[in-house]
């Protein structure tokens, strides 16, 4: 979702299906991850299978990053994407506000999140598109195009990114584009159906683009406060790439029936802050606006990236 200069991707941030608590409490922990690394080099070495969509990702404390065999037949609703921590809801737009510390030098950051009411067939599963827009100093650094299923025992999968870089507000490129089953590219669990503490998942393998995105659920059941409220029963995922240890730890929470709220950093070269400051539920004509300018993107994907091109155009529905 970001440039390569930030600490690491925010990725896709989930709809608000919850009212927050009035009150404030403290904030988790964090621990540092071991394992998980070792293994992320073995699955891109062959010696440990690569991620693919299929059966549900699960650990116990302490155990290794356990990797999925691939089985298609398990998207039977795809596009419906209900699991508790992450749900995607057409019209629900996000605004996340916070900053980037780079070089000791503090710069404004915000995110507009939409998801949208479009699909789009990757891999041979139908997946919801979000639009992710992201701002540095208000001025846009990076959109982004994000493909999600759900299985059929509620993991949510990544299934890849178009995400287009700007600079001075003129479109640089996308250079970070990858599609799942397209040069190497195994798309991975975004959110567990039932995370537990200790559990590791890999969220993805990229070799390509060096994305290896590698999650472990710190806590559970914690309280947090953002610009939005307070929320209970917060769940904790710990984000590491091995691939760029300079990247440092993200760490993410997630309120029931709401996803993503907050996202804080521990170590790395450049560290991201953002809370959930503002939700929008957008009416039919600001959601036309929405299709019209998601459509473009993937438009014009088509042209810019050549693994891009294996996909079907984005359409309307989810089925």
């Amino acid at each position: 979702m970001f440039t390569e200069r930030f600490a690491r991707s925010l990725m896709v941030i989930s709809v608000l299906g919850a009212m927050p608590l009035l009150g404030c409490g403290a904030d988790a922990a964090h621990e540092p991850d071991t394992g998980v690394a070792a293994t992320a080099r073995a699955a891109a070495s062959g010696t440990v299978p690569a991620p693919t969509p299929g059966a549900a990702v699960t650990a116990t404390p302490g155990a290794p990053v356990q990797v999925p065999a691939a089985n298609k037949a398990r998207f039977p609703a795809p596009a419906d994407v209900d699991n508790r921590m992450f749900p995607l809801v057409s019209g629900t737009q996000l605004v996340y506000r916070g900053k980037i510390i780079e070089g000791g030098v503090s710069t404004p950051h915000s995110v507009v999140f939409t998801v949208t009411d479009l699909t789009k067939v990757v891999d041979g599963v139908r997946t919801v598109v979000a639009w992710d827009r992201d701002f540095l100093d208000g001025q846009l650094q990076e959109q982004e195009l994000a493909f999600f299923a759900q299985d059929d025992t509620g993991n949510v999968w990544n299934f890849g990114e178009y995400p287009e870089e700007y600079e001075s507000g003129k479109f640089a490129g996308a250079p970070s584009t990858w599609i799942k089953g397209r040069r190497g590219a195994y798309g991975g669990i975004h959110m567990l159906a039932r995370p537990r503490a200790g559990a590791k998942y890999v969220e993805g393998l990229v070799p390509a683009i060096e994305f290896d995105d590698l999650s472990r659920v710190s806590r559970t059941g914690q309280m947090t406060c953002v610009l939005s409220g307070c929320f209970r029963h917060v769940l904790v995922v710990d984000e590491t790439s091995p691939n760029d240890p300079a990247s440092g730890h993200q760490i993410k929470y997630y309120a029931p029936n709401i996803g993503l709220i907050r996202v804080g950093a521990r170590g790395g070269d450049s560290q991201e802050f953002l809370g959930l400051a503002a939700v929008r539920h957008l009416g039919p004509p600001a959601m036309a606006g929405v299709r019209e300018s998601v459509l473009a993107m993937d438009r014009r994907a088509y042209r810019v990236s050549d693994v891009y091109r294996v996909t079907r155009p984005a359409l309307q529905g989810h089925r």
